[in-house]
């Protein structure tokens, strides 16, 4: 019900728009497909790709005249801040662009060859610091960072760490007590000469153990 509430308040012009991105993802998705050697697509896809950057270039602008003036505008208080969010919220910047950046990046992970020939995503990254400033001023920022960095290993000694600090000597670690303690399948990782111990990250991540 609150989709269809929702669709009924966008414009016809904004879901066509919001079709028109899910056509142009929906051809570039290789289905079959997986295994296509590198500089071997075929020109329709290649076209289909040259679209799908004029499309995100065409929506990276709009985006980037847009959030500076919302930036602008939330910054004189909460209340503004709320007031702005709602209508980027109804705008392109709300509608669009989440979607285009999850389909991607979804493409990126199933075809990266191709999605680096469409050259979308380097537009998509001029995005970043518009954005990081208008999230910036959401209320509650810092205890969504806090939350979002809360798992074992990183904030518990980021807590305890500084009252523990002037009370007991600081444990050293040599390099070899590291490696040693690694080997023994244990995981210490080096941060800014402090080691911290993310094995328990390690199961959660989706990155594969290499990239920690």
């Amino acid at each position: 019900m609150d989709h269809e509430h929702c669709s009924k308040e966008r414009s016809a012009s904004l879901d066509l728009l919001l079709r028109f991105q899910r056509l142009l993802v929906s051809k570039l998705y290789p289905g079959d497909c997986v295994g296509q050697v590198p500089n071997t697509y075929s020109p329709d896809l290649l076209g289909v790709g040259s679209l799908l950057k004029k499309y995100t270039a065409l929506l990276c602008t709009h985006i980037g005249d847009i959030l500076p003036v919302a930036t602008s505008i939330a910054s004189t208080s909460h209340r503004h801040f709320a007031e702005v969010s709602r209508v980027v919220d109804g705008d392109l910047t709300g509608i669009l662009l989440p979607e285009l950046v999850v389909s991607v990046v979804l493409l990126l992970s199933k075809n990266a060859g191709l999605m680096q020939e469409a050259g979308a995503i380097p537009l998509l990254a001029g995005l970043l610091e518009h954005l990081d400033r208008f999230n910036h001023l959401a209320p509650g920022k810092e205890r969504d960072d806090n939350e979002d960095l809360a798992w074992p290993g990183i904030m518990g000694s980021f807590f305890t760490g500084q009252s523990c600090r002037n009370n007991e000597e600081v444990t050293l670690i040599r390099k070899a007590d590291l490696e040693n303690h690694n080997k023994d399948g244990g995981f210490w990782t080096v941060i800014d000469g402090k080691v911290y111990d993310i094995k328990d990250f390690q199961t959660q991540s989706l990155t594969g153990s290499s990239i920690l």
